[in-house]
Order: C-alpha cells, then structure tokens, then sequence
C-alpha cells in the first residue's frame, strides 16, 4: 500500500506541503493522479544563434544586463539580456517590474518559449524561465506542465512528483487479472510514470491509452453494480394493461405515433415484471413525452398503486399538472399538485390523503422530498428532467416507497454513445417522431443589420395575436454585462413598442417568485414580448408563441439552441427561430447553418459533440459520476464501448462478485463515500 503521507516524500516539509494543498493535493494518490494538462518538448538545449524566428525553443544564457521601461501609466517593460557566447537574447517580461530583484548579473537562467527577431534581435516574451545556479542543466526531455495556482512553481510539482518514482519502483495493480492480460501493455507503475514523463510520444500513448481504460473500466463497473442491486429487489409487480389505460387512450384527443406507442409498450413490459424498472425517456422537444408518462401513471394507479412525478420547476409541474388532469378527465383517478406554493391548509390535507391512499396520483417539485409526504403504497416515480436534480434527491424519492419502478424522463436529445456511458445503469427508450400536422420551424441565420426587419415581423405577429420570445446569451464571466445587454436591449425593445404591446424580462438574478410571476404573465397572453437571458425555463409551453429570436447565437451550443427553437411552434401554426450572429469564424457558421438545415435533436447533438467536445453535455449528464481525469468521453468513446462491454462478459464469465471483490475499493476512492451509500443502503 501507498504511505499517503505528503511528507513520506523526499523535499517535502511542511512549507511545501502547504503549496501541494493548495492545488487541492492532500496525499500521494492524489499527486499521483495531478496530471499535465500539457508537454513540452526539451529534448534539445539551442544555442542562441541557432534560433530562427518563429521557433519555440529552450536556451541557457548568462545574464548581462536588465533594464525597467515604463512607456506609459499601468505599463511596465522589464528586459533582460542573456548571452551564451554565440550571442545575445532579450528576454521580455511585461507588468512584472517587481521580478527586477529576482535576476543578477552574471546569473544562469534557462529560456522556454517562442523566439522572435524584433527591433534587431532575438527575443522572448514571457517565457519560464528556471534559474540555474553555477552548473546545474535545466529539465530536458518530454517536460510536464501542471495547471497552477498563485504561489506553486513547476518545479515544486516536478520534483514533488519525480522523487515519489525515485523511492519507489512498484504500484499496487487494481484490475482484475483477466482484463490486464487483455488490455494492459505495462503495469500500473510505468503507465503513470509515463503520463508525468514520457520517454517517448509512443510510450506516453500506450500509458493513456491504459489509464483511460482502467478509469472507464471502474466508472462502468460502479454502473453494473448500481444497476445489479436496483435490480436484486422485488418491486410492484404490475398486471397487463387494463381497462383504465385503454380509457385514457380513448381520451386523447390525437393518435399516438409509432414512436410513443413503441416507448408506452417499453415501459409496460418492465412494469409488469418483478425486478423495479430503471428506464431513460428522451424525446426531442414536443415529441409528446407528457403522454407516455401519463399512461405509465394511469396503469399504476389501475394496479393499486400510487404514483409521483417531479419536475423542476413549479410552472413545469403545473404545466405537467393541466395536462396529465386534462388526459385523465372522465377517469377515476384522484389527482393533486403539490409545489412551494402550494398553502399551508392545502398542504395538510395533501400529506393526510397521500398517507391514507386517497389521492393516487402526485405532481410537484421538489416539495416532494420533504419527510411529512409519505404515501400509502407507492407503485411508480417519474423524474423529469433529470439533469436539473443531483443523485441524492432522486433516492430520496424512490426510498418513499418499497423499490418503486422509476421513469426518468429527459428532452436533451443525448447522443447514443453518451447515453451509453452516462446512463448506464438505464434502459433507454427514445421518442423522435413529431405528432402528426406540426409544423418544423423555420430556421434563419442573420446579422445585426437585419434589426429593423426584425422588429417590424415582430410587430407583425404580435398584431395577429401571436407571441415573441428574445433570449440573450449569458457567458458566466461577465454575467453582468450580459444582464446589462438585456436590460438595454429590454428598454430598446419597450421603448419601441410602448404603445402597442406589452414586453417583459427575465433574467438570472430575479428571486424565483418573481421570475414565476414574469413567465405566468407570457404564458397567460399578459405580456406579448419576452426578453430572457437565462435558457428559458425548461419545458414551459406557450402555444401562442410562434417567434423564437436568439442574439448572440454563436454563444450557444447547438444542443440549447435546438431546446430552445423546440419552445415555440408548438401548435399548427408556422413558427418560425431566426439566430442573429455577427460571428465571422468559421466554426460558428458551420454550427449556425447545421441549424438551419436540420432539425433532428440527436443528430444536432453528435454534431455538438463534435464541435464542442463534451463539457456541456457531460455537464448535464453528469451529476452523480466522478469527473474523467485522463478519460475523455467523446474522443474515448471507442474505449469506452470496449470497456462497458468488458465489464458486462466479466460479470457473465466470473459473476457480479468477483467484480466487486476486485472494483469495490477503486470505486470508493472515485466515488466516494456516497456511491458506496447508495450501493449498501
């Protein structure tokens, strides 16, 4: 076993200490695992006359002088010349006149970074910079660079990190034996000294290669195992589809497509056997998830049983509420809503029916969760949205009931290959068909010039009684510019409007009751134009709304514009998204006019994938899995299918706890504490 101490390692006391906890490394594993987040190569020292311009190089010089130049207020210039006997160098270091003290004459420094021929010599602006002393050489080879903090040098990284493989020449292996014969080409201990200091750019490869295997390995292997003990249970057994869902679908006011019909049959079938369901429902936006959700309650409520639906937010839960109410009128199903506004009085009266199985079947938000809901017999939980709640509160539901079936339902259209990696613990059934007679958005990519126009559609539309939607990108760094381009652009749109139609605002910093009461107004016709600069709350239908204006459009993934083209052209009348971008990179364009040619979610978010790599939707995704650290989801994902389906033949060859023998440590290491919870509840 590791000695975890800090200090076990050579150079390492208590100051330095300090320095490594700053990066958030509290023992050697964790220093172990702090890769580079890139590599230079230093494999050649230059000297100074065989720099050409343009070349990132490393040099080792003597310094003969150093000058401060302070050309202007709030700008300083510190130069310092170094000469290695075949000439000399600048080095330039801008703002940094504090460092004047660091450098002496007759000092030897090492230089790394690019060369330029500037005002008749060679310089270099803002390399590192290593100093010497009288005859040590620099780091050569394949050098690592580690993300920093304020106060932690390389070098302290570096070494911390090479005298620990220095004192030891072995590492425990973590994988099972069978899969290492298959998979591993070196052991552990050599996989990541590679990593930290290649020898070569193949050796380094093979070592990745290796490691983010073994990481998909462990992250898939706590997936089987969550899956193997939801599925250990007994849970409610239910009895073929009966006479209350043909009721139901009776009630519809339109024929289910192939895709709902297909998803309703899914869901049945795992309903009726013994082992709790654990499904994934994606539909693209407007595919109609709300009616197979709604048939999955019914069939609960017609075997006995009670069920529940969560949503995020109290207007998607009320949404949720017309419409299940509306599906179900003329049906004997006792149905109630329960939000953080719902009043006191109404509140006690719902906890008393649920505990004695009056009320059969419960939407809200998170008011679910509190302690004094306790239902009689609970049959069916259905999450939506499911990226919007964290692990915990999706147990805290279930635990309500004795291994309830779970539904959870999702409108990102998430790519197969991520579904596979991030859900899997989840049957998935996917929903792409559109209702019959709805019409696809027309998509327009403009810029700012077409201003004028805009409005004057606008204006067309509110006229006949339609409604307008205008978001605003908001980019963390600077959320209040941002806020101050929708307030402007609020007070433009106001200002422009003020005699005919009435527009509002949203935004990021309103109390939620606030920006509830903005979003009722739109939705009930009170407000005809809606600037918003968060991603309009998910889910909320405005039939009415036929306009969807984004500004700034390049600032979106294509997967949220997709989103948030799906909030309009919700009935059948011709809606229509225009993306206003300035953005002249090709990329952006790239992305903006997939937009305008393609409507099919999934395939918007391969493409995203593509594009953007996996940040956002990973992000979205990724609540409850430890974060990749050499792994990555989309450039991996072949490793990631070899490694799912490895895991899957070992459990098939050498039973589930083998697995666990050889995973269940690795795994609490990853996962944490709370994995592990969830697995021995």
């Amino acid at each position: 076993m590791i000695n975890e101490a800090l200090t076990s390692i050579k150079g390492i006391g208590p100051g330095r200490e300090k320095q490594l906890h700053k990066l958030g490394i509290n023992n050697v594993s964790n220093l172990l695992v702090y890769f580079p987040r890139s590599y230079e190569d230093r494999r050649k020292i230059f000297s100074i006359k065989e720099l050409e311009n343009g070349v990132t190089a490393g040099v080792v010089g003597t310094v003969v002088s150093i000058m401060e130049k302070k050309p202007r207020p709030r700008l300083s210039i510190l130069d310092i010349t170094i000469t290695d006997g075949t000439g000399p160098m600048k080095i330039v270091l801008f703002n940094q006149g504090y460092k004047k003290n660091f450098y002496k004459k007759g000092q030897r420094l090492y230089a790394y970074g690019k060369a330029e021929f500037q005002y008749g010599s060679m310089q270099m602006n803002s390399p590192q910079i290593e100093n010497l002393g009288t005859d040590a050489m620099p780091d050569t080879g394949i050098v690592p660079i580690y993300p920093l903090v304020e106060g932690v040098s390389q070098y302290v990284v570096r070494s911390s990190i090479r005298n620990w493989f220095d004192a030891h020449h072995t590492m425990d292996e973590i994988m099972p034996p069978e899969i290492r014969a298959n998979h591993m080409t070196m052991n552990r201990y050599d996989a990541f000294k590679e990593m930290h200091f290649p020898s070569s750019s193949e050796s380094y490869e093979k070592a990745r290669y290796q490691l983010a295997y073994e990481e998909l390995f462990i992250m898939q292997s706590g997936l089987a195992l969550l899956r193997n003990k939801e599925q250990c249970h007994v849970g409610p057994k239910m009895e073929p589809d009966g006479v209350l869902m043909e009721q139901c679908k009776e009630n519809l006011p339109f024929q289910l497509t192939g895709d709902q019909e297909r998803a309703i049959s899914e869901i049945s079938q795992d309903m009726q056997d013994e082992r709790p369901m654990q499904r994934l429902l994606q539909g693209d936006v407007g595919s109609g998830k709300t009616v197979v959700a709604t048939l999955s309650l019914v069939k609960a409520v017609e075997n006995g049983y009670q069920a529940v639906i969560m949503a995020p937010t109290e207007i998607l839960a009320t949404q949720h509420y017309e419409g299940i109410t509306e599906f179900c009128k003329h049906l004997p199903i006792n149905i109630a809503l329960l939000t953080g506004s719902t009043s006191k009085k109404e509140k006690d009266r719902i906890y008393e029916e649920l505990q004695n199985g009056t009320i059969q079947l419960i939407i809200g938000t998170h008011a679910l969760i509190q302690d004094k809901v306790q239902f009689k017999n609970l049959g069916l939980v259905i999450i939506d949205e499911q990226h919007r709640f964290g692990v915990n509160q999706r147990a805290a539901l279930q635990h309500k009931g004795v291994y309830p079936h779970v539904l959870i339902m999702t409108a990102t259209p998430i790519p197969r290959t991520m579904t596979l990696s991030v859900y899997g613990d989840l049957a998935v059934s996917i929903i792409k068909e559109m209702p019959p007679g709805r019409k696809p958005v027309k998509t327009y990519v403009v810029d700012s010039s077409y201003k004028e126009r805009l409005r004057v559609f606008f204006g067309k539309e509110m006229t006949i009684g339609h409604q307008v939607y205008v978001v605003c990108p908001l980019v963390e760094e600077s959320e209040k510019l941002d806020l101050q381009a929708a307030e402007e652009l609020f007070l433009e749109l106001k200002d422009y409007f003020y005699k005919s139609f009435d527009v509002g605002l949203v935004h990021g910093r309103m109390n939620p009751k606030e920006k509830d009461e903005v979003m009722q107004a739109f939705h009930e016709g009170h407000i005809q134009l809606l600037v918003s600069t968060t991603v309009i709350e998910v889910g909320v239908n405005v039939p009415n709304a036929t306009i969807m204006c984004i500004e700034g459009a390049e600032r979106f993934g294509l997967s949220q514009l997709h989103q948030l083209r799906g909030r309009v052209g919700r009935g059948d009348i011709q809606a229509y998204c225009i993306l206003v971008s300035d953005s002249k990179g090709d990329v952006s364009q790239e992305r903006l006019r997939l937009m305008e040619s393609t409507h099919d979610g999934f395939e918007l978010a391969e493409q995203d994938l593509l594009l953007r790599g996996s940040g956002q939707l990973f992000g979205l995704a990724q609540s409850g899995l430890p974060d990749l650290r050499i792994a990555n989801i989309i450039k991996d994902i072949d490793i990631l299918v070899q490694a799912r389906n490895d895991v899957l033949s070992y459990i098939r060859e050498f039973g589930i706890e083998q697995l666990e023998k050889y995973m269940k440590l690795e795994l609490e290491k990853r996962f944490g504490e709370k994995f592990l919870r969830i697995l021995y509840n």
